[in-house]
């Protein structure tokens, strides 16, 4: 990645939706350049351009981080509960707990019956603690690009 890839990058965290014709001129290049430039960048999958939804305005008021530990392998339990649609992400991590999954559900029974039917269930699933959302306070998808 060089420094024209970053500057593309920068723009596209201001205005994702920007056109070639307004983003190339800010990057130095032609808007064909520049959309090729783009397009290697997601091939190559440094960057995926998505639409970021907020969930409580798309009608799932509860959320929660799970913190998870494993009995074998973490990956396949990442595998498996990551085909769930009520999982937004999931961290292997080490320390108290193997894996991190954030989860979003339409209200309070809804996490409850996600918890004990589908995660509990999962093979491999120890022990799970529910960390309840009361509200978020900071949720950026900006960051400096090196």
């Amino acid at each position: 990645m060089d420094d024209v890839d970053r500057a593309i990058l920068r723009e596209l965290q201001i205005d994702g939706r920007i056109p070639y014709a307004e983003l190339a001129p800010k990057v130095g290049l032609s808007p064909s350049g520049t959309r090729l430039r783009l397009q290697r960048l997601i091939d190559t999958k440094a960057v995926q351009v998505v639409a970021v939804t907020d969930p409580i305005a798309m009608s799932k008021r509860t959320m929660a981080l799970l913190g998870l530990r494993i009995g074998g392998d973490s990956r396949v339990v990442a595998d498996e509960l990551s085909r769930r649609d009520e999982v937004v992400y999931i961290v292997l991590t080490s320390g108290r707990f193997d894996l991190l999954a954030e989860v979003v559900c339409s209200q309070p029974r809804d996490l409850l019956d996600f918890i004990n039917d589908v995660v509990r269930a999962t093979e491999g699933v120890a022990s799970v603690e529910t960390f309840p959302y009361f509200a978020i306070h900071t949720h950026r998808f900006m960051w400096e690009v090196d």
